[in-house]
C-alpha cells in the first residue's frame, strides 16, 4: 500500500487541455490484494490553450479553474469485493472442472472496465473516502465454455443439431436457469427475453431453463411416493422462438410467486440439470433468499454461478438509481390520475378525487407518478407524517384548493399514515411483510367529513385504486433499454465466474453490486427534506409537516449518522478491514432517479 507521507509526483502527470483530470497514483500489484487502496489527495491539474489551437476540446476553458479539493479532499478508495469462482483451471480455458481452491479473481481481471465511484458529489464535511465498484462489462479468460454446437446436414436439404457431439470438446456444457421471484413489475419478460438470447447467441448456451412459480418451481410435490421427482411447477426449457415476443405481454412469462425457498431442493434442481448459471430477478427479499443459496453451492464446492437482478416497483433497493420497470409504472398510473382529475372536475359541486398508488415503505412512485402529471393538488407517502387538522393539516389545505379550483386530486401511497390507524399482528401471505392499513380509504373518509361535518359543505368524492394496474403493464421504450443492459451484463458477469452479485446501475454506469452490500441498507426510502419532496412541496402547495430543513440536513449528512453506518462496511484491497475504515460513515446517497 502506499503510504501516507508519499507525495504525489507531478513531474509525469499529463495536462489534460478544456478539461479536469483526476490524478491518482496507486501502488503496485500484488497478487494476494483483492482491492487497491488509494491514499492521496486528488490531484487536479489544467493549461490553457494556445490562441492558435482551433481544437474543439479546447472551447470554452476560460470557465474553468484549477482546484485542490482541499474541502472535501478523497484519500482512500474502498472497492466492493465481488465474489469469484476463479480457480488455476482458468489458465486452461477448456477445463471448467469444479476445484477445492475458491480464490477471488485477480483485481486487474476484476476491474478490467474500470471502477465506478459512488460518492461523486463532494461536500465539505463529507468523509476523505469514497466508494467504488466494478464496472460491469466482459472479462476475459471466461470462466465458463461453451461452443457453438455442430450442425449436420439432412438428406432433404435442411439441417439439424448433433446432440451428441455438441460441447463434445467441453467436460461441462453451459447450462442455465432463470426464475422471477416476488411481485410483478414490467419489465420481466424482456429480462428474461434478454438474458435467453444473449446466452444462446453471445455465449452458446447448451439450454436455458425457465423455472416456474418463483422459488417453488424448485420444489418437489408432496406424494406418498418417497422417490418421487416430479416438481410443483414443470420447468419450461427457453428457447429463442419461445421468448421471441413474450417482451410485448406484462407480468411474468415465467410466473412467479412468494416464498418456498429450500435450498436443499434448489441445488438438487441444479445438480440434476447441470446448471452453471442461476439467474434470479426479484427484490431485496429474494436477493437475500439467492445469497442463500450462493452459501450452500460455496458450502458444496458447486462450480455455479449466482446471479441477481434487482426488481422492485417501489424503486426501493439500495444503491441503484432506479429498478426496472419504474418508468413504466409512472406511465401507467398516469390514466388513473387523468381520470380522478376529469371525475373531479367535472362533478359538482366540490369534485375530489383520490388515488391510491403502491408504495409499501417509499413514496418514490406516488411522487414521481404526481410530478408527472402535474394535475395533483396533494401527495402522502411513507416518508413525511400526516397532519390531518392545524395549520400543517392536510384536510385544511384539501379543502382551500376545492374552494379555489372547485376540485382536488389527492394521490397517496398505500404505506402512508400507518401511525393514523390501529395496527394489527397480520402478515401478508408468503412474504411475511405486516400488513398495511387502509390509509387511502381512510383519507378519502377524512375528507368526506371533514367537508360536510365540519365545513357543512357537499362533496363529491371519486376513488381510484389502480395498484396492480401499473405494475402489469409491458415495459416502456427506456425500461426495455434497461433491461437489455441488465441482463446482458449478468451474463458477462457469470461466463467470467464472478457469483454472489448483483446488477444495477450506479451514477448512469452498470456495476456488480455484492448481494450483501445491496440487501444491507435496502429498502430505502425517499429524503423528506430533499429534491424530489422538495418538488412536491412546490408543485402542490400542500403544507409540510416534516422536521425543519436545517435541524433535517444536520441529521441526514452527518459524518456519524447511524443511519449510514452499514454503508461503511466495504474494505479495502487487503481483503480485510483496515483501521482507515474503522467508525467511517458515509453521507446519505443522493436521491435516485433525479435527472
Amino acid at each position: 500500500l502506499l503510504s501516507t507521507e508519499k507525495k504525489v509526483d507531478t513531474s509525469n502527470t499529463r495536462n489534460v487541455v478544456g478539461s479536469t483530470r483526476i490524478h491518482l497514483p496507486l501502488a503496485p500489484a500484488t497478487t494476494k490484494l483483492r482491492r487497491r487502496l488509494v491514499r492521496q489527495d486528488l490531484f487536479f491539474t489544467m493549461t490553457s490553450h494556445s490562441e492558435n489551437d482551433n481544437d474543439s476540446t479546447t472551447a470554452n476553458t476560460n470557465f474553468f479553474a484549477p482546484t485542490s479539493l482541499d474541502f472535501a479532499a478523497c484519500h482512500q478508495v474502498f472497492v466492493a469485493e465481488v465474489e469469484s469462482l476463479y480457480n488455476s483451471n482458468d489458465n486452461n480455458p477448456g477445463d471448467t472442472a469444479p476445484t477445492s481452491d475458491f480464490s477471488a479473481k485477480p483485481q486487474q481481471q476484476q476491474s478490467d472496465q474500470g471502477l465506478v465511484l459512488v460518492d461523486t458529489i463532494r461536500k465539505p464535511g463529507m468523509p476523505n473516502q469514497s466508494r467504488a465498484f466494478y464496472r460491469a462489462g466482459p472479462r476475459y479468460p471466461l470462466h465458463f465454455q461453451s461452443k457453438p454446437p455442430i450442425i449436420s446436414k439432412k438428406e432433404d436439404g435442411g439441417e439439424t443439431v448433433d446432440k451428441e457431439n455438441d460441447d463434445h470438446d467441453n467436460p461441462q456444457p453451459l447450462n442455465a436457469a432463470i426464475v422471477t421471484a416476488g411481485g410483478l413489475c414490467p419489465g420481466l419478460n424482456n429480462v428474461v427475453r434478454e438474458l435467453t438470447l444473449f446466452l444462446y447467441h453471445r455465449y452458446h448456451a447448451h439450454q436455458v431453463w425457465g423455472v416456474r412459480g418463483g422459488w417453488n418451481g424448485f420444489l418437489k410435490k408432496k406424494t406418498s411416493d418417497n422417490d418421487n421427482n416430479q416438481l410443483q411447477y414443470e420447468p419450461i426449457l427457453l428457447t429463442p422462438e419461445w421468448v421471441n415476443n413474450i417482451h410485448h405481454q406484462g407480468g411474468s412469462a415465467l410466473q412467479t410467486s412468494r416464498g418456498g425457498l429450500d435450498e436443499t431442493q434448489v441445488l438438487q434442481f441444479l445438480q440434476q440439470r447441470n446448471i452453471s448459471h442461476l439467474y434470479i430477478i426479484g427484490g431485496d427479499g429474494t436477493h437475500r433468499a439467492a445469497y442463500k443459496v450462493h452459501q450452500a453451492c460455496r458450502a458444496q464446492n458447486l462450480n455455479i454461478a449466482i446471479a441477481g437482478i434487482p426488481k422492485t416497483i417501489d424503486n426501493d433497493i439500495d444503491y441503484i438509481d432506479r429498478s426496472f420497470g419504474f418508468y413504466s409504472a409512472i406511465e401507467a398510473a398516469q390514466a388513473s390520475i387523468r381520470t380522478a382529475l376529469v371525475e373531479a372536475r367535472c362533478t359538482l359541486p366540490n369534485g375530489v378525487g383520490v388515488v391510491k398508488i403502491m408504495g409499501r415503505s417509499a413514496g418514490f412512485l406516488a411522487a414521481f407518478a404526481a410530478l408527472r402529471s402535474g394535475d395533483v393538488d396533494a401527495v402522502l407517502v411513507p416518508e413525511v407524517p400526516i397532519q390531518l387538522r392545524g395549520p400543517n393539516g392536510i384536510l385544511p389545505h384539501i379543502f382551500r384548493r376545492v374552494q379555489e379550483k372547485q376540485h382536488a386530486v389527492v394521490v397517496v401511497a398505500e404505506g402512508a399514515g400507518q401511525d393514523l390507524l390501529e395496527q394489527t399482528q397480520e402478515t401478508e401471505a408468503g412474504s411475511g411483510n405486516p400488513k398495511l392499513m387502509p390509509i387511502a380509504e381512510y383519507i378519502r373518509d377524512q375528507i368526506i367529513h371533514y367537508f360536510q361535518v365540519e365545513q357543512g359543505q357537499q362533496v363529491r368524492m371519486k376513488y381510484l385504486d389502480p395498484s396492480y394496474s401499473v405494475r402489469s403493464v409491458p415495459a416502456n421504450a427506456t425500461d426495455s433499454l434497461y433491461c437489455t443492459q441488465l441482463a446482458h451484463n449478468a451474463v458477462h458477469g457469470c461466463m467470467s465466474g464472478l457469483t454472489g452479485f448483483s446488477c444495477g446501475m450506479v451514477n448512469n454506469r452498470t456495476v456488480y453490486i455484492p448481494i450483501p452490500q445491496l440487501v444491507a441498507t435496502s429498502p430505502r426510502s425517499m429524503d423528506p427534506n430533499g429534491p424530489i419532496w422538495d418538488r412536491i412541496l412546490a408543485m402542490t402547495g400542500q403544507p409540510n409537516p416534516s422536521q425543519p430543513a436545517a435541524a433535517l440536513s444536520k441529521v441526514n449528512h452527518s459524518p456519524t449518522s447511524t443511519n449510514d453506518k452499514d454503508r461503511a462496511q466495504e474494505t479495502p484491497l487487503g481483503g480485510t478491514a483496515s483501521t482507515t475504515s474503522v467508525g467511517t460513515s458515509f453521507p446519505k446517497l443522493p436521491e435516485p432517479t433525479v435527472h
